[in-house]
Parts: C-alpha cells; structure tokens; sequence
C-alpha cells in the first residue's frame, strides 16, 4: 500500500493531475497512437512487405546457360524461382529489385526475357521485347550499354542465354568492352551474328 501512496503522491506533485486523471490520459494517448499508426501500416501491408522482403535475403543461383524459352519461366510468376532478365545474351538476378521487375511491378514486361532492344529504345511495346540490337542508333547503343552497367553494378549475372543468335552492329562509334571480341581486327561496318 505504501507503494500506491508514493506512486499517488508522485503522479500528483509532478504534474499536477490527479491519479484518475492521468491514467485517464495515458489510456487515451496508445488508443490515438494504436489508430493514428493504424492508418499508415497496416497489418496485411505489414506481412506483405515482410513477405517481399523474403526474396531479397535470397543468395542469387547461378543458372548457367539457359535458352530464352526456359528464361521466360523465370517472370516472377512463380514465388519459389528467382526473378531473371537478361541485357545483351547476359542473366541477371533481379529478385532484390521484385517491385520494379515482378508480376505487378512497372517493368514487369521484361522480366523472364532478354530486353535489350526495349531497353535501348526505352520502348515498352512487347516487340521490342528482344535481344535482337540490329539496326539501333549509336545513341540507343550507348543507352543500352548505361544500362548493362547499372545492371552489373547492381545485380548478380547467374547465366547467360545459349540456343539462339544474338545480332550486335560490328562498328559502334564506341568501345564497349562487354561485346569485344579478342582478336576481331575487322573495321568493317554492318552486322555480325554471334551464336550463343
């Protein structure tokens, strides 16, 4: 009982209220907290989030050598498979970045596919939708390969896209090392067919 007497005698000399008073207070401020916080995250949203964040602890798998139809498996449709996309012949992981690239996400159209000639034409028509970069301008080209870099900056290459043909220019009017050949002294302009 002395204990509650203190506790009283405090609660009154510190701010004045009585101990109903307070307490009364108390209660009311984690209701407002528990409601105001309520707004802003909610407990599906919470577990969603926490759900998504699941892929990103993920170790990227090295893949290999993949054709582009088993590629396409890899769209994020499934939640047990990483999510893939490929710049120039090249598989990228890009499960940690699953709000841009899965299924609902703003560049979900290129997950699951080689998008280089969409990246470089910033085009989202499912055309577009190919490693085939005949034909770009040397400024697309240059777009293209800002892109491969940011993509090896921030994902992991798991593989590469075998089974199929991939046409690059020969004569660029810039160097990117990334499709250098060793040994290609060719200064002829055109295109060339690399088999993957």
């Amino acid at each position: 009982m002395a204990l509650w007497d203190l506790l009283t005698e405090s609660i009154n000399q510190y701010t004045g209220l009585s101990p109903t008073a307070f307490f009364t207070i108390l209660a009311l401020m984690f209701v407002t907290y528990k409601v105001v916080s309520g707004m802003f995250v909610a407990a599906n949203d919470y577990t969603a989030v926490k759900r998504e964040n699941e892929f990103v602890l993920r170790e990227p798998v090295q893949m290999g050598d993949v054709t582009e139809v088993e590629l396409r498996a890899y769209d994020g449709s499934d939640p047990n498979k990483p999510l893939l996309m490929a710049i120039k012949g090249q598989i990228y992981d890009v499960s940690r970045s699953r709000m841009f690239y899965g299924p609902s996400g703003p560049y979900a159209l290129f997950a699951g596919r080689d998008a280089s000639r969409a990246l470089a034409l910033m085009s989202f028509d499912p055309k577009d939708l190919t490693g085939n970069i005949e034909e770009l301008t040397t400024s697309e080209l240059e777009a293209l390969l800002e892109w491969e870099y940011k993509f090896m900056e921030k994902y992991v290459k798991v593989g590469q896209i075998v089974g199929g043909k991939i046409i690059e220019p020969k004569e660029t009017g810039f160097e990117d090392q990334s499709t250098k050949h060793d040994g290609d002294e060719s200064k002829e302009t055109g295109s060339e067919v690399k088999d993957l």
